[in-house]
């Protein structure tokens, strides 16, 4: 679609148009022609549709309407109940209700979110200065890089803060962690940040040293499925910052397995999209800090020597 140019666009289920479709590629193309687009959709999770759809409730300039079944009177109420009863709670909330807190099918961590919620745990959750913050970070390599912050108070894990990047350097990082103000006390890695790189044969961790960021932990190399058993369990006791958390829940409420359409069965692999950083990032601190005696003790690594 690039280089074309339009008077009007429909974007029919919107929800599934990769993210940069819109402000990169569509957008841009009725520029000129002062041109108008429709958008419509099924809402699948808080994704770039929502975006559109709470900016456009704020702006003008911009119609919008959520049109419900529950509330149109345009379907038979007894086929909706049977649709109800046949498709589940949340399918059905999804598809006729508009909902876009439902929980997506095959996403990993589904019911502990929406136990979360339901149960009041994705609220305001402040930073305690009395107590250390640990991060734990999805390093990318020429994509998005995504760090949550935690504070461990008894038996609770506090997130109180998310953050993520791409096409920036580690000095960026250093700098938002700076800036934020924590007292840091952990900071957890995937293996792979000792891996040299070979333009300046040194790895990340050292150049996360040299920029002040020490006291880390390597995460134990341990099989998705592994970690991702692990993070369902931390969940359970695990209070989130809806506003400064807000991506990164989003991220683990839509984080999902591939659906193989050809043979209509879930693969055993994670899709990967931009839910893949956030979801990366807290598997990390599930393993970096629940420690269990078949994975192994994680790696300390203080390269001043501090103990």
């Amino acid at each position: 679609m690039r280089g074309l140019y339009f008077d009007a666009v429909v974007l029919d289920e919107m929800a599934d148009f990769p993210a940069s479709a819109w402000p990169t590629v569509i957008r841009p193309a009725i520029v000129d022609r002062k041109g108008r687009a429709t958008i419509i959709g099924t809402p699948k999770g808080k994704n770039e549709f929502w975006e559109m759809y709470d900016y456009a409730k704020s702006h003008p300039e911009w119609w919008c309407r959520m049109f419900k079944a529950s509330e149109t009177d345009i379907l038979d109420a007894d086929e909706l109940e049977e649709a109800k009863r046949t498709m589940g709670e949340d399918r059905y909330e999804q598809e006729f209700e508009c909902s876009f807190e439902a929980a997506i099918q095959g996403a990993y961590y589904a019911q502990e979110m929406k136990t979360a919620t339901t149960t009041g745990r994705v609220t305001n959750v402040p930073y305690d200065p009395a107590v250390g913050v640990t991060t734990a970070w999805d390093l990318g390599i020429g994509d998005s890089t995504a760090i949550f912050f935690a504070q461990y108070v008894g038996q609770e894990i506090r997130i109180i803060d998310y953050y993520e990047s791409s096409g920036v350097g580690l000095d960026h990082y250093a700098k938002v962690l700076s800036e934020k103000g924590y007292h840091y006390v952990e900071h957890i890695l995937p293996h792979d940040v000792q891996v040299k790189e070979l333009g300046t044969g040194k790895s990340r961790i050292e150049t996360l040293d040299a920029l002040g960021i020490s006291d880390i932990t390597i995460a134990p190399k341990l099989a998705v499925d592994d970690g991702i058993q692990a993070a369902r369990s931390m969940i359970a006791r695990c209070w989130f910052d809806e506003e400064d958390c807000a991506r990164g829940i989003e991220a683990l409420r839509q984080y999902r397995r591939e659906f193989d359409e050809r043979l209509k069965t879930w693969r055993g692999r994670p899709l990967h999209d931009w839910t893949s950083h956030g979801a990366d990032a807290f598997r990390y601190l599930a393993v970096g800090k629940q420690t269990r005696q078949d994975w192994g003790e994680p790696i300390r690594r203080n390269l001043r020597g501090i103990a």
